[in-house]
């Protein structure tokens, strides 16, 4: 796992993943408007200062060695659509989750998401040489366990009563992984069916 904090971006013909920096506060903003976006998530970035706090954390997280934050390009527009992290990195345990995921809705159920999950799992399984990636949803939040259920995770339990969320709402979490033993044949499946 070495270099993982200093990697640069990922890139395919669908989409870019580059390090969060400060520079993209202006976009992430402009991306982040629609309130759907944050119904299911533990932070709301329709406020510029909000926004400002956010990559700030993004960046001393990634200082600090346990998160690395990513801004998603569109490679059509090139203009930013979202975000995703690697969270909880662990050396020791060759191990981290990919997580805080959010797409503007003019691109849900587009191939977006899927391309970035592709993109992230190879760097994970192929580059940083990790055991396991885990992916976390919301008990209620459906939509995202569908995709992640389509990617191939394996669905490992309910963590029940496990957050709460910004509203004051307790929050049970949905626990899928993929692990590296499992990559060869979600790989396939990416490749075969979902990526095209």
């Amino acid at each position: 796992m070495q270099g993982v904090m200093k990697m640069q971006k990922l890139e395919n013909n669908v989409v870019q993943l580059i390090p969060m920096e400060l520079e993209h506060v202006e976009k992430i903003y402009e991306a982040a408007q629609d309130k759907r976006i944050w119904e299911h998530m533990s932070v709301d970035l329709t406020e510029k200062n909000r926004v400002l706090q956010y990559v700030q954390d993004a960046l001393q997280k990634r200082e600090h060695g346990t998160d690395l934050a990513f801004v998603i390009v569109n490679k059509k527009t090139e203009k930013i659509i979202g975000a995703t992290w690697f969270l909880d990195i662990s050396k020791q345990h060759k191990c981290l989750e990919i997580g805080s995921t959010w797409i503007n809705p003019k691109f849900w159920r587009t191939n977006i998401n899927t391309n970035c999950k592709y993109l992230l799992l190879k760097y994970c399984f192929e580059e940083l040489h990790l055991n396991r990636v885990q992916i976390k949803t919301g008990h209620e939040n459906f939509r995202s366990q569908k995709a992640i259920e389509r990617i191939g995770a394996a669905k490992e339990g309910i963590l029940r009563n496990h957050m709460i969320r910004k509203e004051g709402i307790i929050r049970h979490t949905v626990l899928y992984s993929v692990i590296k033993e499992e990559w060869p044949k979600v790989k396939k499946h990416f490749e075969e069916h979902l990526l095209t």
